[in-house]
């Protein structure tokens, strides 16, 4: 379990690695046509240390790597300012965004697919913009409005990546008790049941409801997070969610794990058809 940056710099150096392996190279010649010393090809590759986004397009170049979108998600990683839009926009907002959730915009900016369980709130990338005022003032005590006012913007920013091209592919299972809290009063609440309900419909999103029916599942140890991205499996990490902190976890075992999880909680949880009619039944108040 890691933090966010070591686990992008893991990533990127295990794929990195994987790449030169399969240019034929060994670290040593890869060291020699760069112009390195053989050392800094190692901690590169095995995180121990960070790399500029320079270094990377050198590595790239050097490895005959001519995949752009791949490029992309490695100079992505590095941090690079020569990553899209998509995966930068954040930025003009670090002053106010705290460590941990820089982080998670960070690899949900560059992820094509995205699998959650949520267990309390609507997740972010589905909240209208007064349930997301009402989830971010109870989260964050003493905020002031200017602050908030900030915060919530961020919030409805994030939903870009379900309009972009191509769209991250987004994958929930919500747990009854999502749809039952009353988040900012029965007004607001009435228009999210409206909003899941809508965005049920869009091709890029697959929504499941576990009705309480269900009793014990899988996924009452807690919420979480399986991002994907394009080009390379290895690149995947769950992330969940603490109270001051989040949790990235990497190793091929957790990744088996959770996506084992997630299979499992979709088969327990109502069809995508039946959900979106269980969502409208408990917005019409039925």
């Amino acid at each position: 379990m890691q933090n966010g940056p070591a686990v992008r710099r893991r990533k990127l150096g295990a794929e990195l690695r994987a790449l030169r392996t399969g240019a034929g190279l060994t670290s040593g010649d890869a060291a020699r046509l760069v112009g390195w010393h053989q050392s800094k090809v190692s901690r590169i590759e095995t995180g121990a240390s960070g790399v500029k986004p320079a270094d990377v397009r050198l590595l790239l170049d050097t490895y005959g790597v001519d995949d752009g979108q791949l490029r992309e998600l490695l100079l992505g990683l590095a941090g690079s300012e020569h990553a899209s839009a998509r995966h930068r926009w954040w930025h003009a907002y670090r002053g106010i965004l705290p460590p941990a959730y820089r982080d998670f915009i960070s690899l949900e900016s560059q992820a094509s697919g995205m699998r959650t369980l949520e267990t309390t709130v609507v997740p972010g990338l589905l909240q209208t913009p007064e349930y997301a005022r009402a989830v971010t003032r109870s989260a964050v005590e003493g905020l002031d409005e200017e602050r908030l006012d900030a915060l919530v913007e961020v919030r409805l920013a994030r939903q870009d990546v379900l309009r972009s091209d191509p769209p991250l592919r987004l994958s929930a299972v919500l747990d009854e008790a999502v749809l039952r809290r009353e988040v900012g009063g029965p007004e607001v609440m009435a228009r999210q049941l409206k909003r899941l309900a809508e965005a049920a419909q869009l091709p890029q999103v697959r929504l499941q409801v576990l009705p309480f029916a269900t009793g014990a599942h899988v996924g009452l140890t807690g919420p979480f997070v399986i991002f994907s991205f394009p080009s390379t499996s290895d690149l995947d990490v769950v992330v969940l969610d603490q109270l001051t902190s989040s949790l990235y976890l990497e190793r091929k075992e957790d990744l088996q794990a959770y996506g084992e999880a997630f299979n499992t909680l979709r088969i327990h949880a109502l069809s995508p058809e039946d959900s979106v009619d269980y969502i409208t039944a408990i917005g019409d108040g039925a």
